[in-house]
């Protein structure tokens, strides 16, 4: 198992970006496609589902439950890797993927022929492709249960010939019908979702890019490692998710709680970060640290996982007080940080600055 995860893990460091995967994966697929990945059946996204129909629906807690099934295809590596990719959007959102038992609408989740989905909630056993060899990247999976949750391409955005041009000399299939009636949520256009094309998506002519940003045509398009911040803000808003998260993926950057150098008055909450870097292993330092004191920090602490989510191993248990922790360096390119607030006090909080750091080499 070990070895295969780690396989699959590696597979993500290269320079191919998640939609060009999706559509190498679907070449021989027979199953009918809008956009290369989109089940066509009536034409809807959750963002404009006035009726709130192809809502996955949210509990008096808060929290949206998707349940799903896997199909007998997958073996526990492959399950687990599924798992990895949902859990990141169980710990930056209120969507929680849960095992199936009674409900009448969930997901099957198997190995067609494919990666593909339907938009949003259709009713019944909802069938999403994860095809064993061509789809097992956690940036596909993600990209196709966002599908799953009601989101469009990106670049289908009403608004998206103020951000990029079409080249449509260079399209070989019409798959670049734009909406012109989409809700944006009044968030910003984001050239690193994990929905957006890449840039020579359905090109007819080797080398020809069939979609440019504008007005810099080098901003990078068609990311391949997972979630943007902004597809996790966009969650966040269009399920009304109640949820302090952030995503960090540049190779280096830093954070801190409110205010961390002056008294911070929030109540008490719990933010995350997931920082993502794009190679080597993800290094932190505190540069300042100041939280109130209580018996085995109970009250307000950080801690600090290694990996993306809270069953991943810990790199730094619960910490509080005034003693900067020591240099964290995590095992891959993924770190969790958690921080709980334990409301009014005179603390200061804290400022991590994070890096890469040379990858120890995987030996199976």
């Amino acid at each position: 198992y070990f070895c295969a995860e780690a396989e699959l893990a590696t597979e993500t460091d290269t320079q191919e970006d998640v939609f060009n995967r999706i559509l190498k994966a679907n070449a021989d697929t027979t199953q009918r496609l809008r956009e290369g990945d989109i089940v066509v059946t009536k034409s809807r996204s959750a963002i404009g589902c006035s009726d709130h129909s192809c809502f996955w629906p949210q509990s008096s807690d808060g929290i949206v439950r998707v349940p799903y099934v896997f199909s007998p295809d997958y073996d526990e590596a492959q399950k687990r890797w599924i798992n990895e990719a949902m859990a990141e959007f169980e710990i930056l959102t209120c969507i929680d993927f849960v095992n199936h038992t009674t409900e009448s609408d969930y997901l099957r989740i198997k190995s067609g022929k494919g990666c593909w989905s339907h938009y949003g909630k259709i009713g019944g056993g909802q069938i999403l492709s994860l095809m064993k060899k061509g789809c097992m990247w956690k940036g596909v999976i993600q990209h196709e249960l966002n599908h799953a949750l009601g989101f469009l391409h990106e670049q289908s955005r009403s608004d998206r010939d103020s951000y990029v041009k079409i080249m449509w000399e260079y399209i070989s299939a019409g798959n670049f019908k734009k909406s012109e009636n989409s809700n944006n949520l009044g968030l910003q256009y984001d050239y690193s979702s994990v929905m957006h094309y890449g840039t020579n998506a359905f090109s007819n002519t080797p080398g020809r890019a069939t979609i440019i940003p504008i007005p810099d045509a080098s901003v990078p398009i068609g990311q391949r490692y997972g979630l943007s911040n902004l597809d996790v803000a966009k969650i966040n808003k269009l399920y009304n998710c109640n949820h302090c998260s952030t995503v960090l993926d540049s190779p280096s950057g830093s954070l801190s709680s409110d205010n961390h150098t002056s008294k911070y008055s929030s109540s008490n909450a719990t933010c995350f970060w997931l920082i993502r870097i794009p190679s080597k292993r993800v290094s932190l330092q505190f540069d300042a640290f100041s939280l109130k004191s209580s018996t085995d920090c109970k009250t307000e602490y950080v801690k600090i996982y290694d990996g993306v989510s809270q069953s991943s191993e810990v790199l730094l248990d619960k910490t509080c007080g005034t003693k900067s922790p020591p240099v964290v360096t995590a095992s891959g390119r993924t770190v969790l940080v958690e921080f709980v607030r334990g409301g009014t006090g005179a603390a200061t909080g804290f400022k991590i600055s994070y890096s890469s750091a040379e990858r120890i080499k995987n030996v199976c």
